[in-house]
């Protein structure tokens, strides 16, 4: 799968993916710094999911109606950080032809689903 990682996400967790054979591109390697908003359409129009942390992504898809192949915002506190990358692997091993086309919120017990 293509993937645009948030410099937000874990260097670890981007290499992991890559390691799995998708195609991840990482902002921190790219153009660190940049605005969300900049974030998003590159996703976009290079047809990637948007792997990030940051909240802030539902407001540009949902409420600034903002373009996206699809987001998955990982939602872990401190103490599960070992969750992130296997409950990635999960969503996607599981749910992968629903990505596209969702906003999806990852928790460590449950995958939240919402069409864009």
């Amino acid at each position: 799968m293509k993937f645009l990682a948030d410099e937000c996400c874990d260097a670890g967790m981007v290499l992991n993916l890559r390691d799995d054979g998708h195609d991840v591109h990482y902002i921190s390697e790219l153009t660190p710094g940049i605005f969300d908003k900049e974030i998003l359409k590159k996703a976009f129009d290079e047809e990637r999911i948007l792997l990030t942390e940051d909240k802030g992504f539902g407001e540009l898809v949902f409420y600034l109606k903002k373009q996206a192949i699809g987001v998955i915002l990982l939602r872990f506190n401190t103490q599960q950080s070992n969750l992130k990358l296997v409950r990635l692997r999960q969503l996607i091993n599981h749910h992968g032809e629903k990505l596209k086309g969702s906003f999806i919120i990852v928790e460590d017990d449950k995958f939240r689903f919402r069409k864009l």
